[in-house]
C-alpha cells in the first residue's frame, strides 16, 4: 500500500512499508498518477492528514480485495457535490447510508483509495483536472459504468467522530460536473428544479456550466485489468432454487429440465405453487411422477401472490447459495458453475445475471454494479435471508424487487451484474386462476399517480430532491399532448394525485 496523506490539495507525505517517499508539496492528483507509474502493482490510499491516526490501516486489505475496487468515507453530512444533484439522477446510488459499505460514484478526499492499475488505464482522461474532489467524483461517476467498483465504506476509519470543515454548496462547480457527466437538458431540468423547489435562480452558474465539454472514457479503458478477489465468499458451493409459479405447468417443466442438465447441480429446488380456487389442486403430477437429481420441496398455497410465494420459498432454503429463479425462465447447462466463478472472481455476495425476452437486444455487456435487482435471475448468500424479505405491502403492485434490492444495499451487500450469465426470459402468458387485484385507492374518485407501491419505495429509500425531481419528470412526460389552454388545470390535478398517492404510501409504509 501507498498512503499519500494530503492537505489543501497539496501532498504533505506519501509512505509504504519501508517508510516515506519523497513527493511533498506537490499536486494531489499529479502524485496519485506518479505513485500510479512508479509502484503499478499496489493500491494508492489518499487521506488527508488530519485523519491520519483515524485511518484504519488493518482493514485496507478486506477493503480492497481485488483491483477494481475504489473506495472512500465522506467525514459530515455534506458531500463535495450539493444533494440538488438529486434533482436529476434518480438511482439508488446517490443516497448513502454511511453506516455500511455502500455501493455509490459520490467519492470523497477526506480519505479512500484505489490500485494503481486503474489510475494508469485512465490518466490520459483525468490528468488535466484541478481540483482533487472533483476529480475522485468525477472518476468515480465515468469509471463506475465501465466496471470500476465504488463503494462508501466507513471501515477505512476507525474514529468517525472528527470535527472537520463541511463542504460548501458550489453550484457553479456543480453545473459544470452536470455539463460534463449528463447530456446538456438536463443542466435545464435542474435550473428549473432549483425554481420550482428552493426558489433559487442559477443562472450564471448554469450558463458558465455550459462551457464544459462533456467529459467520457473508453469502454475498454478497464479491459486488462485483472480481478481476482482475495474475499472468500465460498465455502460448501451448495445452491438451493427457488421458484414461485400459477397455472405454468409446460413452462415449469422446462426450467426443471435445465435445472436437470447443470454441470453444478442444486441441491434443493423449491416449488411454491398458487392456485387462489380454493377447491383446486396441485396441477405438477411430475413432480412425483418423474425422478429428479435433486430434492423438490413442493408447497402448494391458495394465497396468490409474488411476494408471498419467494417469502414462502426462501424461508425453506438450507443450502449456502439461493437462486432467485422464476418459471418461465430458460439457461444453458453451465448457468449455476459460471455464477459461483464469478462469484468467487469478484469476492460477490450478490449477482445479477443478463434477462433478455427472445430477440431482445443486448446493450450492457460490461461487469458492473447494478442499480437494479431482478427476483427472476440473481443468486444471493443465503446468510442474509434473516434479515431481507420480499416487501408484503407492495404485493400485487410494483416496486417489490427494488424494495429487495435496497434492503440489501442498505445492509452493506452490493449486487454485481454479470452480462455472460444469461437467462432467457420467455415472459409467459399469465396462467391458472388469476383474478384481477383491486387496490384499496382505486375505489376513490381519483386515481392517484404515481402508483402508491413506487411512492411507498421512493419515500423510503430516495433523497427529497430525488423524489423532488421524479415528480417533475412525471409531469413533464404526462404534459405532452396537452393544450396549453389545459396546462394550468392538468397542474392542479396532476397535484391532487400526487398528494394522494403520497397520502396512500404512508398507509402502505
Amino acid at each position: 500500500m501507498i498512503i499519500i496523506y494530503h492537505h489543501k490539495n497539496k501532498v504533505v507525505e506519501v509512505e509504504n512499508d519501508q517508510g516515506f517517499i519523497s513527493f511533498q508539496q506537490k499536486n494531489t492528483i499529479e502524485v496519485l498518477f506518479e505513485a500510479a507509474e512508479k509502484f503499478e502493482n499496489h493500491f494508492i490510499i489518499w487521506c488527508h492528514i488530519d485523519l491520519k491516526d483515524c485511518l484504519s490501516s488493518e482493514s485496507l486489505s478486506d477493503i480492497f480485495h481485488h483491483r477494481k475496487i475504489m473506495a472512500s468515507y465522506n467525514i459530515g453530512e455534506k458531500f463535495f457535490l450539493n444533494n440538488a444533484i438529486g434533482y436529476i439522477e434518480e438511482s439508488v446510488f446517490l443516497n448513502v447510508n454511511k453506516n455500511v459499505t455502500y455501493p455509490t460514484w459520490m467519492m470523497s478526499s477526506w480519505v479512500g483509495g484505489l490500485h494503481a492499475s486503474v489510475l494508469k488505464a485512465l490518466k490520459n482522461d483525468f490528468r488535466k483536472a484541478k481540483s482533487f474532489d472533483y476529480f475522485l467524483v468525477s472518476l468515480g461517476k465515468l469509471a463506475s459504468v465501465k466496471g470500476l467498483l465504488c463503494y462508501s465504506e466507513p471501515q477505512l476509519l476507525n474514529n468517525k467522530q472528527v470535527s472537520l470543515i463541511e463542504y460548501k454548496d458550489n453550484f457553479f462547480v456543480l453545473f459544470q460536473f452536470v455539463k460534463q457527466h449528463y447530456k446538456t437538458r438536463w443542466s435545464l431540468v435542474l435550473f428549473l428544479n432549483l425554481i420550482l423547489y428552493e426558489r433559487k435562480i442559477k443562472l450564471f452558474p448554469l450558463l458558465y456550466g455550459l462551457f464544459f465539454k462533456k467529459r467520457e472514457i473508453r469502454n475498454d479503458s478497464l479491459n486488462t485489468i485483472e480481478v481476482s478477489s482475495s474475499k472468500k465468499v465460498i465455502d460448501t458451493g451448495t445452491i438451493d432454487v427457488i421458484i414461485p409459479t400459477i397455472g405454468r405447468k409446460q413452462y415449469l417443466y422446462d426450467v426443471l429440465k435445465d435445472l436437470t442438465l447443470q454441470t453444478h447441480l442444486p441441491v434443493n429446488v423449491i416449488i411454491i405453487e398458487q392456485n387462489p380456487n380454493s377447491e383446486s389442486v396441485s396441477e405438477l403430477d411430475y413432480l412425483v411422477s418423474e425422478s429428479w437429481p435433486f430434492i423438490i420441496k413442493h408447497t402448494f398455497t391458495h394465497q396468490s401472490g409474488a411476494c408471498n410465494a419467494r417469502n414462502l420459498a426462501l424461508s425453506q432454503v438450507e443450502s449456502e447459495w439461493v437462486f432467485l429463479n422464476d418459471d418461465d425462465n430458460r439457461f444453458e447447462a453451465n448457468l449455476l458453475e459460471n455464477a459461483l466463478k464469478n462469484i468467487s472472481l469478484y469476492g460477490a455476495e450478490c449477482i445479477t445475471t443478463s434477462y433478455l425476452q427472445n430477440n431482445e437486444v443486448f446493450k450492457f455487456k460490461i461487469i458492473h454494479q447494478s442499480g437494479i435487482f431482478g427476483s427472476g435471475n440473481s443468486f444471493l448468500k443465503s446468510k442474509f435471508l434473516s434479515s431481507v424479505k420480499f416487501n408484503m405491502a407492495l404485493e400485487f403492485g410494483y416496486g417489490e424487487d427494488a424494495d429487495f434490492g435496497l434492503q440489501l444495499r442498505n445492509r452493506g451487500n452490493d449486487i454485481i451484474y454479470f452480462p455472460e450469465l444469461k437467462i432467457t426470459h420467455l415472459k409467459a402468458p399469465m396462467g391458472g386462476f388469476r383474478t384481477k387485484f383491486v387496490f384499496p385507492w382505486e375505489n376513490e374518485g381519483e386515481f392517484p399517480k404515481p402508483s402508491p407501491t413506487i411512492m411507498y419505495v421512493k419515500q423510503k429509500y430516495f433523497s427529497l430532491e430525488q423524489i423532488s425531481g421524479y415528480r417533475t419528470l412525471l409531469f413533464i412526460k404526462t404534459l405532452k399532448g396537452k393544450s396549453l389552454f389545459k396546462w394550468f388545470n392538468f397542474y392542479t390535478e396532476s397535484k391532487q394525485k400526487w398528494n394522494l398517492s403520497i397520502k396512500w404510501s404512508k398507509k402502505l409504509l
